[in-house]
């Protein structure tokens, strides 16, 4: 009887997804103490955020296949992978309407207030007249990276609001701009002027670190919102406390951060005008479920010996 493949699980996934696995692989589980040891005899590695370095891809001799739990991989390290020949699959589109719903949460908890309200009345205090929100209604939509995530998310805001909505992402197909409805900026610096609210779903890369910096801060528009549910670093941390502070923007709102989590004292966090989450855009219930299935189905095309669906090196 031939041997079955092993698959590491870093981190945890949807039980369906994990069933799935178990009628043809043996599985190592997040909680199990070989965790840490996965390159030693992997056949397969499945991570969410888990670091895949080039040294642990040199020392996993049997490895054929990384599955990302998700869409971002920036924690993989991509050339080490392609250089061993080994395949990186991901999982876009199964957290896209997830990550999108987030994006209109955020932007309704900055424009309302609703999470320096709350705060204050748990702490005893009447509402603050002073700190009155604003509607969304009509309001700009700029949306940057239009890939499954940055296209849901164009579709509800305008489904939810009705306002017009800009897209900047030099990669998009044509086929993206006109299927989704949405009007196409060249540059980068012409969106950031003309939207009320700009959400961030580029991936992190050497070409978007810092990609909205003090300059870009700048030329947006006076009191506008700025959301980012992409990765940390893609929007300057340090510029954008002093574009808040400054009283320029109306808000602001982040599921991402450099570090994560970040500090108690992270200067963000001060600020009564920004919104924080712990990176939980895909963390729902449907959402686990479709990314579990998908990356499964991944790596178990490529241990099969047949071509994954979505196939990033």
């Amino acid at each position: 009887m031939a041997q079955r493949p092993l698959v590491y699980v870093l981190e945890p996934i949807a039980p369906g997804a994990i069933a799935i696995l178990e009628r043809c692989c043996d599985i190592v589980p997040p909680d199990d103490p070989r965790r840490s040891h996965w390159p030693d005899d992997a056949d397969a590695v499945i991570v969410r955020t888990s670091r895949i370095d080039a040294d642990g891809i040199a020392a996993a001799r049997r490895l054929k296949v990384i599955g990302k739990h998700g869409v971002g991989v920036d924690n993989i390290d991509l050339d080490a992978a392609r250089g061993r020949g080994i395949a990186v699959i991901s999982t876009p589109g199964a957290n896209a309407n997830a990550v999108a719903e987030l994006a209109v949460g955020l932007a309704l908890a900055v424009a309302r207030r609703i999470a320096l309200q709350d705060r204050h009345l748990r702490q005893g205090g009447p509402l603050i007249r002073s700190e009155l929100g604003f509607e969304l209604t009509g309001r700009t939509i700029g949306v940057i990276g239009l890939g499954a995530v940055g296209r849901r998310t164009a579709a509800l805001f305008r489904a939810a609001f009705g306002g017009p909505v800009l897209g900047y992402d030099p990669y998009a197909p044509e086929p993206a701009w006109i299927d989704a409805g949405i009007e196409r900026c060249v540059e980068l610096e012409t969106l950031l002027e003309r939207a009320d609210i700009v959400t961030v779903h580029a991936p992190l890369t050497p070409a978007t670190t810092n990609m909205i910096d003090a300059a870009g801060l700048a030329r947006m528009r006076p009191g506008a919102i700025l959301l980012n549910l992409a990765r940390g670093g893609v929007v300057d941390e340090a510029a954008l406390y002093d574009a808040l502070t400054a009283g320029r923007l109306g808000g602001a709102a982040s599921d991402v951060f450099v570090t994560e989590p970040p500090a108690p004292d992270h200067p963000l966090l001060s600020l009564a005008n920004f919104v924080a989450t712990s990176h939980i855009g895909a963390a729902t219930r449907e959402s686990m479920d479709r990314m579990g299935d998908a990356v499964v189905a991944g790596v178990l095309a490529v241990l099969e010996g047949r071509e994954p669906d979505h196939r990033v090196v």
